[in-house]
């Protein structure tokens, strides 16, 4: 213990300012192994001694000091009130980096680079756990080449990414099929599915930085994809693990990623098992799927391996709309190409006339229409794959939809956590829906049709909201959005595009986001017209 003459020092907070005249957290406490190993775990955290005096400091932070109190610290209340006037500023700088992170995004890059590269980052979804990783990839050009496994439905999102934050080192290849073939990239994204037959390739190149998204796909021993990623991960120097979902509500899950990050400061397995899941041994085995001291094992994380952000916890660095825009692959790509090239070869035939598209409007509207549905049913798969995998974080989620086919596959897809509202759904029916998705737990998804459930409903209990099929009009993308961002919305609102790579809903949403853009800078101005968009959407394909 630390003692100042014959008073013992207890765990207290205060301000104090650093010889650059930026307020900081100053920590005294006694010196007993529990607290310094929370302490060193707060990111920034530095230690001083100075004759009979010794003391840490920490960033003046809200999630730092929502950690001092869990850890018992005394907050001294100027802390609270410096909190009010002080504004977080991003710790790192990166050189290079296209684009502006958030403070608590910076925060994030910085614990990846006091970790050096092995970490952790568990942000709730929405957050961008991809951002603050691919911004420690351009703070690092030398750690080449990296390798990227995801989901399938999100490969293509990384590539994207890459492309738009990173400025050097990012020439990317995404992985397809089960044949491999020769990889020269220095960035290679694959998904789990596929891992098993590039095993033999990818373990000849010599990555020096493993990515894991979604690591909680790995919790199973037996499968195939776990076996290949410890089999790659032997000799890759930095790992990152990313997962949104709450760990401490099944740990189990997360133990194949933090023991592969750092095997030192977490148990072995049986120990982790015994402590931390409540292990039984049944008739049929030995099960691992409870939880048990589950605040010990979140405070073993957060001091070793992992950082995590709550979005209420880093509300006020969020802007009120975020549009994200995530391409997924098509199943169909040779028939949805045979159909792009027709409509191609229509647009050269009338040379792209405002005269002509309007003499043969309703052929080409359905030249355009089969592409979309062609693309629809091409993503399906992968769409559902991405709702899936958005609510194993257990948060509600809204998706919009065009057409009664897409409601209906969806619907199967989720027949007991959701409710629709389509043109089949009747007047009396609406409030009863609306109240199940806002107040019943177990209803995790609404999905509706744009123009039956597009006005007069609120969907305050998400804020994500997925646009799964493109409208002609922005006024149709604008009142979906609309029905989450009402009074009652506690959080910022995100809206995901699932948008079929490389197709003609790329396009559409481009055009209809320049729309937006200007619909909402005329204020009581005209929406856009069908045909506006669709004489638009003819003039891109005539672009060289």
């Amino acid at each position: 213990m630390l003692f100042k003459g014959k008073t013992k020092i207890e765990r207290v907070a205060s301000i104090l300012i650093d010889s650059n005249g930026i307020p900081i957290i100053k920590l005294t406490f006694p010196r007993d192994l529990t607290t310094i190993r929370n302490v060193k775990g707060i990111v920034g955290r530095k230690y001083y001694r100075y004759k009979d005096e010794e003391y840490w400091t920490v960033p003046l932070l809200k999630s730092v000091v929502k950690q001092l109190q869990e850890f018992g610290f005394s907050i001294d209340p100027k802390i609270r009130s410096s909190l009010e006037t002080y504004v977080e500023t991003p710790c790192i700088k990166i050189p290079g980096l296209n684009g502006q992170l958030y403070p608590f995004q910076s925060q994030g890059v910085e614990f990846l680079e006091k970790r050096e590269g092995r970490a952790l980052l568990a942000d709730e979804m929405g957050l961008g756990k991809t951002i603050q990783t691919i911004a420690y990839a351009q703070l690092h050009p030398e750690i080449r080449p990296i390798l990227i496994v995801c989901p399938a439905a999100i490969k293509f999102n990384w590539e994207q990414e890459i492309q738009r934050w990173m400025t050097t080192n990012k020439e990317t290849e995404v992985l397809s099929g089960t044949t491999p073939y020769f990889v020269s990239a220095n960035m290679v994204v694959i998904n789990y599915d596929i891992l098993q037959d590039w095993l033999f390739v990818l373990k000849k190149i010599p990555f020096q930085l493993l990515i894991i998204d979604e690591c909680h796909r790995i919790k199973n021993n037996a499968a195939g994809r776990t076996s290949a990623i410890k089999q790659i991960a032997k000799k890759i120097p930095h790992i990152i693990a990313l997962s949104g979902t709450p760990i401490i509500n099944r740990p189990i899950e997360i133990y194949n990623a933090v023991s592969l990050i750092d095997s030192a400061s977490i148990p072995p397995f049986w120990e982790f098992a015994q402590r931390y899941c409540n292990a039984k041994h049944t008739r049929h085995g030995w099960d691992f799927t409870g939880s048990a001291n589950t605040i010990e094992l979140h405070r073993l994380l957060t001091s070793t391996v992992m950082i995590r952000r709550l979005k209420k916890d880093v509300l006020k660095d969020l802007p009120d709309k975020t549009f994200h825009f995530t391409p997924i692959e098509l199943s169909n790509r040779e028939e949805y190409n045979r159909a792009e090239r027709d409509f191609f070869r229509y647009i050269k035939e009338t040379q792209g006339k405002e005269d002509a598209i309007r003499k043969c409007r309703a052929e080409a509207l359905s030249r355009v229409n089969t592409l979309k549905q062609l693309a629809i049913r091409g993503k399906m798969k992968q769409a559902i794959e991405w709702i899936e995998n958005f609510l194993e974080s257990g948060e509600k989620l809204v998706v919009y939809a065009w057409h009664r086919e897409t409601i209906d596959s969806l619907c199967q897809a989720f027949p007991s956590i959701s409710v629709k509202i389509d043109g089949r759904t009747t007047s009396t029916q609406v409030p009863q829906l609306i109240d199940r998705f806002q107040s019943d737990p177990s209803i995790l998804l609404f999905i509706g049709q744009m123009e039956a459930a597009g006005e007069g409903i609120t969907l305050t209990a998400s804020s994500n909201v997925v646009i799964l099929e493109l409208p002609w009009t922005p006024k149709n993308i604008r009142q979906p959005v609309d029905r989450l961002h009402r009074i009652g919305q506690k959080n910022a609102v995100v809206v995901h595009y699932l948008l079929a790579h490389n197709t003609v809903e790329e396009d559409i949403a481009v055009l209809l986001d320049q729309k937006v853009r200007i619909a909402d800078a005329i204020m009581d101005g005209e929406d856009t017209k069908e045909e506006d968009l669709l004489y638009a959407l003819m003039n891109r394909y005539l672009k060289p």
